[in-house]
């Protein structure tokens, strides 16, 4: 494939700037910030921000459901990374935070294209891809990704959704498959009734179609995957997590006690989770027939 030829490539702009960023495990940690602006295929802009922390090698971010590059949990593992001389690459996918398009309910797939447009951009800059981290929602984007591209070594699913079934009904309500039905769509309110995003009939059936069993058959046994899951995770159960451990064979489970769905008092031990695992010898994780 000749990669320079790709639309979105030439549309890439990139802005610079040295950065001198406020770390909670050293006083100060330099490195160069830059804001990077690329398109994916269906012409939506995805804006992320490239923390250049010394290492040719890239780490990539991926956020969760209607979250953006500047969550919580995002910023506190670009923190720990950065801090280890890890590069890394956070962004939003389209619909979310500053990229283009709108937000829709499944698209699962569309965010998986999402990532590749980012990891094709970072391959024709020369700088490989040493993992891709998702959080939530983003922990199933990276494992669909893995199952259809085969071009990462590591994958990481912190908190990610085995049953894509489940989790739907404590949003949209019990009768959510008989709204739809009737309407063709439903629009999500928040508690003081003012309207969130819609739902529509296309989108739920995108979400309700996307196996992950069958996704994490998929892939490949040279890619070392990790989940992370809290015990007490009240969002997506640590079930899910014993799941995956099932369907990937080259797989390593880690389960944080006393941890949330945001990890909001653990996020030392997710940071720890993640660097021993990137930085560990391939040796470490045990392949398994699945």
């Amino acid at each position: 494939m000749n990669l320079s030829r790709l639309p979105f490539l030439s549309t890439a702009t990139v802005i610079s700037s040295n950065s001198q960023l406020h770390s909670s495990t050293k006083d100060f940690c330099n490195y160069t910030n830059q804001k990077i602006c690329l398109l994916n295929n269906h012409g939506d802009s995805i804006v992320g921000v490239l923390h250049d922390a010394g290492s040719r090698e890239i780490v990539i971010l991926c956020h969760g459901f209607r979250s953006s590059k500047e969550s919580s949990t995002i910023m506190s593992l670009t923190d720990a990374l950065t801090n280890e001389n890890i590069s890394i690459f956070r962004f939003d996918f389209s619909g979310n935070g500053e990229s283009g398009g709108s937000f829709e309910y499944g698209n699962y797939w569309k965010e998986v294209d999402d990532l590749h447009a980012v990891i094709l951009y970072f391959m024709t800059e020369r700088r490989p891809i040493k993992a891709i981290i998702g959080h939530s929602r983003g922990g199933n984007v990276v494992l669909l990704y893995a199952s259809k591209y085969h071009d990462i070594p590591m994958v990481i699913n912190i908190s990610g959704r085995f049953d894509l079934l489940r989790g739907i009904e404590e949003r949209l309500g019990k009768d959510f498959m008989q709204r739809i039905a009737n309407n063709g769509f439903i629009d999500k309110m928040d508690r003081t009734g003012r309207f969130m995003y819609r739902v529509t009939k296309e989108s739920l059936m995108d979400r309700l179609s996307t196996d992950m069993c069958a996704a994490c058959s998929s892939i490949s046994k040279e890619c070392r995957v990790l989940t992370v899951h809290g015990s007490v995770d009240a969002i997506v159960p640590v079930e899910d997590a014993r799941e995956f451990e099932k369907s990937i064979s080259n797989h390593k489970l880690q389960v944080i006690e006393g941890a949330d769905h945001i990890y909001h008092s653990h996020r030392l031990q997710l940071a720890t989770t993640v660097l021993d695992f990137i930085v560990a010898p391939e040796v470490d994780v045990v392949h398994r027939e699945i």
